[in-house]
């Protein structure tokens, strides 16, 4: 069976989250129905509340899947595979799980959409642009220094706008990007200090980048209340994922959208011009 994907009604996990409020906009402007799903939302979702689950699926006949914490924590592949299967019977037919680009940790969680009898397609992104701005990374780097396990590595950072358009795409396309692992990347690779020094040139302050070891971000971690199983779970992450791995750009981007994706630089001058990293 095929959807309809002119007129759908399509469920967002994650809706307030950098991408999943994206994937919200996005879809509005295409045209659907959303319905933005999140612990506090209008669609009360919770992954570890499975009693919210039926009542956000009812009548979608699409579903944007954004696991929290991540796409490859303990437990996200039983998660999304009971909810993957309770949305085929509920009459849920396309799927989108958004996953992360070289997390091996993922598999699992990919492999359970693949199983569930939907109509998928894995997207796998790199480091969004936005986790400077947004995430994790916004308090060091307001306070001009960001302390990260990077290293030197490369990453084809990716702004999270064009991983929302890719969704939508991929959700509305048909037969087009079905059974598809889409593979999404910026334009071009930088380092994290590289990366730094653009966003401190783009706000005319100061910011410097200090790397450390991923067992020593951990410790900070725990002593910041992270608990343990969390922050080893991020450690090994790290490890894995900023191993350099990801240092290649991809066509996904402009495969799927028939444009370039958005340069880091744009990103820069456009959060800088809002106020992102005043201090």
């Amino acid at each position: 069976m095929t959807t309809n994907t002119a007129e759908m009604t399509v469920l967002v996990t994650g809706a307030t989250g950098r991408v999943g409020r994206r994937v919200v906009e996005s879809a509005t402007a295409a045209g659907h129905t959303v319905r933005a799903a999140s612990r506090s939302g209008a669609v009360p979702f919770d992954w570890t509340d499975g009693s919210t689950w039926a009542d956000a699926l009812r009548g979608a006949d699409a579903a944007h899947l954004a696991y929290l914490p991540d796409v490859g924590a303990p437990g996200a592949a039983e998660a999304v595979g009971a909810f993957a299967r309770l949305a085929v019977d509920l009459g849920v037919r396309r799927m989108t799980l958004l996953s992360a680009r070289g997390e091996h940790q993922a598999h699992a969680t990919e492999q359970a959409v693949r199983d569930c009898g939907a109509e998928w397609t894995v997207v796998r992104a790199a480091w969004f642009a936005q986790n400077f701005s947004e995430g994790p990374l916004l308090d060091g780097m307001r306070g001009g220094e960001l302390v990260f396990p990077a290293g030197e590595v490369l990453e084809p950072f990716i702004d999270a706008r064009d991983v929302a358009d890719v969704v939508v795409a991929a959700l509305g396309g048909g037969d087009r990007w079905t059974g598809r692992t889409l593979d999404l990347t910026g334009p071009r690779l930088l380092s994290f200090r590289q990366a730094v020094a653009e966003l401190a040139g783009a706000a005319g302050r100061e910011m410097t980048y200090v790397p450390v070891p991923a067992r020593d971000y951990g410790a900070a971690l725990g002593e910041f209340g992270v608990p343990a199983e969390e922050a080893e779970f991020l450690v090994e992450l790290f490890e894995t994922t900023l191993d350099g791995r990801n240092a290649a750009v991809s066509e996904g981007v402009r495969e799927v959208l028939g444009r370039e994706p958005r340069d880091f630089a744009e990103f820069a001058e456009e959060c800088a011009a809002a106020g992102a990293w005043s201090a």
